[in-house]
C-alpha cells in the first residue's frame, strides 16, 4: 500500500486480485495511461504488473553517450512514479488466458481484469549477436541501448583520438530508429570540435536499406553523412564481435548472395536486434510478427474486445519512440473506458512519433511523421522546420521535454496530445 504521500509500494494478491483494468508494464506507456484513465475516473480499480524497482528515461541515454546529461539524470524509483490510486503488483506478467480474463504472473498469480492494456515494451536481443554479451563494456565495445553502457560510450567518444570507429543498426523493427544514427553524429560532432575527426575513420552498418525511413529528412542527415566523412554500408547486418581481437563480422548482401566480412575497430557502437517480448511472442495475444495484434488505429485487440496495447510490444506499425506511446496513452486510456462500459472505441491514433535527431552538439532535425510517412509536425515552420537542423529543437529535447516527461506524460497532462475522437475533423 501507499506509504509516504504519492509513493507507492507494491501489493499482493491476498490483498486484490480483481480489477477494472490490469495494464502490463510500468514503463512509459503504461504509466502514462494509467494515469490518463484516473484523470477521467478516479474509481476504477486499476492495477500495474511491473517487476522493476527501477523506471528509465530511455531518450537520455544518447545524450548521456553524448556527454550532455548525467546517469542519475535518466533513472527513478519506480515507487514514486506508479499512480497512487493504481495498485502495483511488483513481479512480470507470464502468460494470459483472454478467454478467462486472466493474467497470470511468473510468481504464481492469478490476476482477473474486465479491460487489459498490454505494455511490457520490447526484447532487446543481445545473445543474437554472436560474442557480443561477452564483449560489451570493454575493448571499445559499447551500446546507449543499455543504461551501464552510455557512460561507457561517452569516455569512449572522448578518449579516442585516432582509428575507426564503427556504428550499427539491426534489422527493424527497433525502438528509436534514430538512436542509432545519433549516436554516430554526436561523437563525430564532438571529434569535429576537438579537431580530430580527419584522424577517424566513421562507418555506419545499416541492416537496412535507407539512412532514415522518411525520404523528406534524408537530404538534411546526408549533409552530415558527408560533412562527418561517414562512410554508408546499407544492407550490412552486425552477426558477431570479437572484443579481444576488436573485430566485427557482418553480413552483407552482394546481390542474390550474402558475403561475410571483418572489420577491425577502435570502438563499436552496437544496437542489438529487437523484438517481442518471449511471453508476449508465445501468448494467445500475439500477431504473426510476435506483437500483440491489435487495430492500428483504435489500438484494440483484433479478436479480443477489452485487450489493448501501445508503446513497443504492439504490432501498429508507427515508429516505436517514446512520443509515440505519449500520443497513444490518452487514446487507449479512453478506448479502455468506454470498453470497461462495453461500447465501442471513442478515439484512434493516427501513427504519430518523433525522432530528434541530434545531428551535432546542438542542433537536431526534429523528424515527426505518421503512418505511410506522413510529416505530422507539431510546431509551425517558421519555429521549427523538422527537415532541417534546429537549435530550437535541441533545446527542446536538452531542456523541455525530460520535465514533460516526468511531470507531463507520468501525471496524465496531456500536452499537445489530446485523443483525437473518432469522426472528429
Amino acid at each position: 500500500m501507499a506509504s509516504d504521500g504519492n509513493i507507492r509500494g507494491p501489493v499482493t494478491a491476498s490483498e486484490q486480485s480483481n480489477f477494472d483494468i490490469v495494464i502490463v508494464g510500468g514503463g512509459s506507456a503504461g504509466i502514462a495511461t494509467a494515469a490518463s484513465i484516473f484523470k477521467r475516473n478516479q474509481n476504477v480499480t486499476l492495477a500495474i504488473i511491473e517487476p522493476s524497482d527501477v523506471h528509465y528515461y530511455q531518450p537520455g541515454w544518447t545524450m548521456v553517450g553524448g556527454g550532455v546529461f548525467s546517469l542519475d539524470f535518466t533513472r527513478r524509483e519506480e515507487r514514486r512514479l506508479i499512480p497512487s490510486r493504481a495498485k502495483w503488483i511488483k513481479t512480470a506478467a507470464k502468460t494470459f488466458d483472454p478467454e478467462s480474463q486472466l493474467v497470470l504472473t511468473a510468481d504464481g498469480q492469478k490476476i482477473s481484469y474486465d479491460v487489459l492494456i498490454v505494455c511490457p515494451g520490447i526484447k532487446l536481443d543481445w545473445d543474437a549477436i554472436e560474442g557480443l554479451p561477452e564483449a560489451l563494456g570493454t575493448n571499445g565495445v559499447t551500446s546507449n541501448y543499455r543504461y551501464d553502457l552510455a557512460p561507457y560510450t561517452n569516455s569512449l567518444v572522448r578518449d579516442l583520438g585516432k582509428g575507426r570507429a564503427l556504428f550499427t543498426q539491426p534489422p527493424m523493427p527497433i525502438k528509436c530508429a534514430g538512436a542509432p544514427q545519433k549516436a554516430m553524429y554526436l561523437s563525430c560532432s564532438r571529434w569535429e570540435k576537438a579537431g580530430i575527426l580527419q584522424k577517424i575513420d566513421v562507418q555506419f552498418h545499416n541492416a537496412g536499406e535507407v539512412l532514415f525511413g522518411v525520404q523528406d529528412y534524408v537530404p538534411a542527415l546526408m549533409e552530415y553523412v558527408e560533412r562527418y566523412d561517414a562512410h554508408l554500408n546499407f544492407q550490412s547486418t552486425l552477426v558477431a564481435v570479437d572484443g579481444d581481437a576488436k573485430t566485427a563480422t557482418f553480413e552483407q548482401k552482394d546481390g542474390d548472395r550474402i558475403k561475410r566480412i571483418q572489420e577491425a575497430f577502435d570502438m563499436i557502437h552496437v544496437v542489438p536486434p529487437q523484438s517481442a517480448p518471449d511471453f508476449i511472442r508465445s501468448s494467445p495475444l500475439a500477431a504473426e510478427n510476435g506483437f500483440v495484434d491489435v487495430d492500428q488505429t483504435t489500438l484494440r485487440h483484433r479478436t479480443y474486445p477489452n485487450i489493448f496495447s501501445l508503446g513497443d510490444a504492439c504490432s501498429a506499425p508507427n515508429a516505436k519512440t517514446m512520443a509515440a506511446a505519449r500520443k497513444q496513452a490518452p487514446v487507449v486510456a479512453v478506448n479502455a473506458l468506454a470498453a470497461l462500459e462495453s461500447k465501442p472505441p471513442v478515439a484512434d491514433y493516427d501513427g504519430y512519433g518523433s525522432c530528434p535527431l541530434t545531428v551535432e552538439s546542438g542542433k537536431i532535425i526534429l523528424a515527426e511523421f505518421g503512418y505511410d510517412g506522413k510529416l505530422l509536425p507539431s510546431f509551425p515552420t517558421w519555429l521549427i522546420n523538422g527537415t532541417r537542423p534546429s537549435r530550437l529543437a535541441w533545446l527542446l529535447k536538452d531542456t523541455i521535454l525530460p520535465p514533460v516527461y516526468w511531470h507531463g506524460m507520468l501525471k496524465g497532462r496531456e500536452w499537445m496530445v489530446k485523443p483525437h475522437h473518432i469522426g472528429a475533423n
